[in-house]
């Protein structure tokens, strides 16, 4: 069974190219793109680039409000990684209040609409306790109510050979009816040494011609301020200098810390403002675009579209594809009747 992907809210595409590449011992059982919807141009520019190059017309560039679901084509399987902002610990966790807390029920109607055969939704961890639990709670419900057996795990992707304390909450459901259960995968086939995010930066050396590469130019103060930074530290527990010391109310953790080099890194986020760039551990420097997503897993012949500024926003807001693939092979697995390595879900850290 090959499997037709329907995507909404699909960014550039970490979750497209890990289903992409999914791949499993059956070679009957795969998944392939047949459209996807982001409101984001260069977003779209870019899953078009990477993903369906010569289907450009199967990304729809549009608020997911506004689409005619009536107009797409019939998918057998749904992906949705609904926005987080609502829900995300470091915003005001308005959860379906919000301005973007309610857009996953554009998932519940398209689960509706179409009836896939499964889905995959995706969100921060801080969604489990979003207005006290309800949201999440209604948020499943609402899933369950669609026709669907879920299962939600909070997936921890760095010991998922992912570089980098990624924490995210992933609900995959069964339409009812079908008689195949989906397991977590273990993490445990691919827990393997050196997932550091040194080794993912350095090996192999990232070419200096390659796309997303350009280097932020840091001024005199970040880079005398970045100077008394040890690896692991940031502006709040470093010790420095008083004319270098800043001065806020929120003593935000990623402000100005530098990566420890022999763990992975601190979760990449879309945001760069106020100090939250990634910093290098040992260069005075923030990432560029190319090193963060390799931390994100992306490969380097990943092209990324628009400005640097958009290409940061579209990197921290994706999901690892290597996350992304091994979620769906044990999908395909489950489906496939292949026994793999599983673990009871949990959501909780």
């Amino acid at each position: 069974m090959i499997y037709r992907l329907g995507e909404l809210f699909c960014g550039p595409g970490g979750i497209g190219y890990g289903a992409k590449i999914a791949t499993i011992e059956n070679k009957e059982y795969g998944i392939v793109h047949q459209w996807s919807s982001d409101y984001d141009r260069d977003a779209c520019d870019t899953y078009i680039r990477n993903i369906c190059p010569d289907n450009p017309g199967s990304v729809i560039c549009e608020d997911v409000r506004k689409i005619d679901f009536d107009a797409l084509n019939q998918i057998d399987a749904l992906a949705f990684g609904f926005p987080c902002n609502d829900f995300s610990a470091v915003g005001e966790q308005k959860g379906l209040d919000g301005k973007y807390g309610a857009l996953y029920q554009y998932g519940v109607a398209a689960l509706k609409k179409f009836k896939p055969e499964w889905f995959l939704a995706e969100n921060v961890g801080g969604l489990r306790n979003t207005n006290d639990g309800k949201a999440f709670a209604h948020i499943l419900d609402d899933m369950r109510a669609a026709g669907y057996v879920i299962t939600p795990h909070l997936y921890k992707f760095e010991q998922y050979g992912v570089p980098q304390a990624r924490h995210r909450i992933i609900i995959v459901g069964v339409r009812n009816g079908i008689d195949v259960v989906f397991r977590v995968p273990s993490p445990a086939p691919y827990n393997y040494a050196n997932i550091s995010c040194r080794n993912a930066i350095e090996n192999p050396p990232i070419a200096t011609n390659a796309p997303n590469n350009e280097r932020t130019k840091q001024s005199a103060q970040v880079i005398r301020r970045l100077e008394h930074i040890k690896p692991g530290e940031n502006a709040f527990t470093a010790d420095l200098p008083k004319k270098l010391q800043i001065k806020t109310a929120t003593k935000i953790s990623q402000i100005y810390k530098r990566l420890d080099p022999d763990k992975p890194a601190y979760t990449v986020t879309g945001s760069g403002g106020g100090g939250t760039h990634i910093y290098h551990w040992d260069e005075p420097r923030a990432l560029t675009n190319r090193e963060r997503a390799r931390l994100q897993t992306f490969p380097d012949d990943f092209v990324f579209q628009g400005s640097k500024e958009s290409v940061r926003k579209q990197i921290g807001m994706a999901v690892p594809c290597r996350g992304a693939k091994i979620i769906f092979e044990a999908i395909l697995n489950s489906f496939a009747g292949i026994e793999y390595e599983w673990i009871e879900p949990n959501i909780n850290e």
